[in-house]
């Protein structure tokens, strides 16, 4: 029960995050119309931060207590916040470089 509770806690936080970070990025990437095809990148930025942010924060409050709940490496984290970011910016980059 407490596994099927946490699957729901994972979706409602993948949801709630995910349409909040898409809706900020939206609003930044609509300055430019070079930058449309190139969106998704900025959703897999955002899906990159959700991941970071759940394995270092948020597992640890909810309802599973099972084996293998640690924390990513601190070079990890960097690497995957780089990485978000650079996806992140992405767009406006590729934007100019098609047009």
């Amino acid at each position: 029960m407490k596994l099927l509770l946490e699957l729901i806690r994972v979706f409602a936080i993948l949801a709630i995050l995910g349409i909040g970070g898409g809706l900020l990025l939206t609003g930044l990437y609509s300055s430019s119309t070079d930058t449309e095809p190139y969106r998704w990148l900025g959703g897999m930025a955002v899906l990159l931060l959700i991941f970071v942010l759940y394995r270092n924060k948020l597992q640890f409050s909810g309802w599973y207590q099972g084996t293998g709940r640690d924390k990513l490496r601190r070079p990890i984290t960097i690497l995957l916040v780089a990485a978000s970011i650079l996806l992140m910016i992405s767009p406006f980059i590729l934007g100019t470089l098609s047009a």
